[in-house]
């Protein structure tokens, strides 16, 4: 880690904490089986270590981390059959959101999207993947909440959680992260002209083509 520091205020500590953790998970700065070190990250999110260790403990719920007897905790690591499976899952979820938000999304809804896809690409034109992926991940979970099942969106954060660091470093090859960026603006034409077939498959086959990205990243590494 480079050493920046991010102090949180004192309201809601484990749960501030807690987020911090998980952004520095998702952008890797925290990677793959990577020990946590109590008091480097006490003194860089200006917590004690009470509330600290709260907040492994949500992420270790979350599936981010993993809490070893007397060795402390460690960011999870996941197999490639691991992956494959959630990828797969996380496909049929996306593509239900797909379909559900179609039949129940409002005008309102689609200017914000519009909006989001707009900040999206700015932040992409600037070459800001960090910026970038917090609006991905927004439009992703505004399709979500527009479809209106609450069981589907608790097993789709649930299950991408644990997803989005992979998610996010599929993005570090450049090809890949412009073809995201169509792909975004054909999934909100779809649900404007309320085509749930089209956007199911846009949205399925946009998770596939993570997999292979993840997949590919994994091997090079």
């Amino acid at each position: 880690m480079d050493g920046t520091t991010f102090p949180i205020a004192r309201s809601s500590l484990p749960e501030a904490a807690a987020e911090r953790l998980r952004t520095l998970i998702i952008e890797g700065e925290l990677a793959p089986g990577a020990r946590l070190n109590e008091r480097e990250l006490s003194e860089r999110l200006g917590v004690s270590r009470t509330p600290l260790r709260e907040a492994f403990r949500m992420l270790a719920a979350d599936g981010l981390l993993v809490q070893l007897p007397n060795r402390g905790a460690q960011v999870v690591a996941l197999s490639r059959e691991d992956v494959r499976h959630a990828f797969e899952v996380m496909a049929a979820l996306e593509g239900l959101s797909g379909e559900l938000a179609v039949a129940r999304v409002a005008d309102a809804d689609l200017e914000a999207l519009r909006g989001l896809q707009d900040e999206m690409e700015r932040a992409h034109a600037r070459r800001d993947l960090p910026a970038y992926y917090r609006v991905n991940r927004a439009i992703h979970d505004r399709i979500n909440a527009i479809a209106g099942n609450p069981i589907l969106t608790h097993s789709f954060k649930t299950l991408n959680a644990r997803l989005h660091a992979l998610r996010f470093r599929s993005n570090l090859v450049q090809a890949k992260w412009d073809h995201a960026v169509r792909e975004h603006r054909e999934m909100i034409e779809a649900l404007a002209a309320r085509d749930g077939e089209r956007l199911r498959d846009l949205l399925v086959r946009h998770v596939r083509t993570k997999l292979r990205a993840v997949l590919e990243t994994m091997d090079d590494q």
